[in-house]
């Protein structure tokens, strides 16, 4: 904690400004959603279509929408879609809580969806910028009070459901406005590098980032790293419940409380320690094999008793984990560098656009391919198939460092006269 301290303080005040801003955002952001389902379906009585629609649309309206989140903080300054971002969650979290009707409910949830795309972007080239040469120790140091976030959401979220679910959603609205408030106050306007040429247009701005091929490749070669981390909601889940029944929402429980803990706990060291060996790229390299043999001890012990099960989901979440603080810092100063410091925001937009189409095909493969292993006996298909994932994963970074790839290559008509 001291070091996590120390660290923090030997950043500039915005930089801590938003550091604060994204613990802040988690924890109101799980203490709500996590609980927002059964509150739907038992609370309100909605049909499990119903129940898919609000959730699905709240995905969708971040996920499909971080691009034109990224490309508004690169017209219009960092700070201004932060705080939107913030306001619409204010409103979007006080709707879900007292509203009943499914159209209002589906406003509410596009609302906290399009919140995230405005404010997600525009944080971390907000960060990435204030830190300078900093970055990779920015954004680990970022990532700890992201996990922290996660970590303690859930639990204050529980707390608060004891009394009522609309208390729940009051509280993390408020938590909200409290943020925008505090942002308003204290975070200074700031504006990215377009660069001296910097497209007039929205579609020009578009233009010149999809004609940056080494980011799209990097994104690309990324994807894989997304599908595997989101197994703690998808595979770990289904692995825990086939082996332990109705206890397996405890062991699942148990087993994102490992993951973030990790990370909150090893966030530091594993950065510092990887930056002291190795390069960017061979950092990125090397944490995503780990991701990949994370799902090796599953692979080993598929048909194994359930004390041996449990042991190998230990073992996968911890050096998933591990694998993921690796990779992160690294992983997000490379977008930056290369961006080449251009229209930063519009870069994040984009990474996070496709990694989350990434996601959602990249589940879809992952549920279908496990009813197939079940149905068939052969459990050890699913884990090896994730495994190969995150080596291919690595193996495509490793192509792009190799060929130069990951070193920004400034175009002839954006270099200065």
């Amino acid at each position: 904690m001291r070091t996590l301290w120390l660290q923090t303080r030997s950043f500039p005040p915005s930089v801590r400004m938003l550091m604060a801003n994204q613990f802040a955002i988690n924890l109101a952001f799980y203490m709500l959603m996590p609980y927002l389902a059964s509150h739907l379906a038992g609370g309100l009585g909605l049909a499990a279509w119903a129940v898919g629609l609000v959730l699905g649309v709240r995905n969708f309206t971040q996920q499909g929408m971080f691009l034109i989140g990224g490309t508004i903080a690169d017209r219009f300054g960092y700070k201004s879609p932060i705080m939107a971002g913030c306001l619409l969650r204010t409103v979007g979290f006080c709707l879900l809580g007292w509203v009943d009707s499914l159209p209002a409910l589906i406003a509410a949830s596009a609302a906290t969806g399009f919140a995230g795309a405005l404010f997600n972007p525009a944080v971390r080239a907000y960060l990435a910028a204030e830190a300078g040469g900093r970055r990779v120790d920015a954004f680990a140091t970022f990532n700890v009070y992201y996990q922290a976030g996660m970590l303690l959401g859930p639990l204050v979220g529980l707390a608060l459901l004891a009394a009522d679910f609309r208390l729940v959603c009051t509280v993390a609205a408020a938590i909200f406005a409290v943020l925008n408030v505090m942002q308003w106050r204290a975070l200074p306007a700031r504006r990215g590098d377009s660069g001296p040429s910097a497209p007039d247009g929205v579609l020009a701005q578009w233009r010149t980032v999809v004609a940056n091929r080494p980011f799209l490749l990097f994104a690309l070669a990324m994807i894989g790293s997304y599908v595997l981390t989101f197994q703690v909601y998808l595979a770990f889940p289904l692995a825990a419940t086939n082996a332990f029944g109705s206890r397996g929402t405890w062991a699942t429980s148990g087993l994102f409380v490992v993951s973030a803990a990790v990370a909150v706990a090893g966030q530091l060291r594993l950065t510092g320690w990887a930056k002291r060996r190795w390069t960017p790229a061979q950092a990125l390299v090397r944490g995503l094999a780990a991701m990949g043999l994370a799902f090796l001890p599953l692979a080993l012990t598929s048909s194994g008793t359930t004390g041996a099960v449990l042991v190998a989901l230990v073992l996968a979440v911890t050096l998933l984990a591990v694998g993921s603080a690796v990779v992160y810092p690294f992983e997000m100063d490379t977008v930056v560098t290369l961006s080449d410091n251009r229209l930063v925001a519009t870069h994040y937009g984009l990474y996070n656009t496709v990694s989350g189409l990434g996601i959602t095909l990249g589940n879809l493969a992952t549920g279908a391919l496990w009813d197939f292993a079940v149905r068939h006996g052969a459990l050890w298909l699913t884990w090896w198939a994730l495994a190969a994932t995150g080596l291919a994963c690595s193996a495509a970074v490793a192509a792009l460092a190799r060929t130069g790839r990951l070193t920004p290559h400034t175009p002839a008509h954006l270099v200065p006269a």
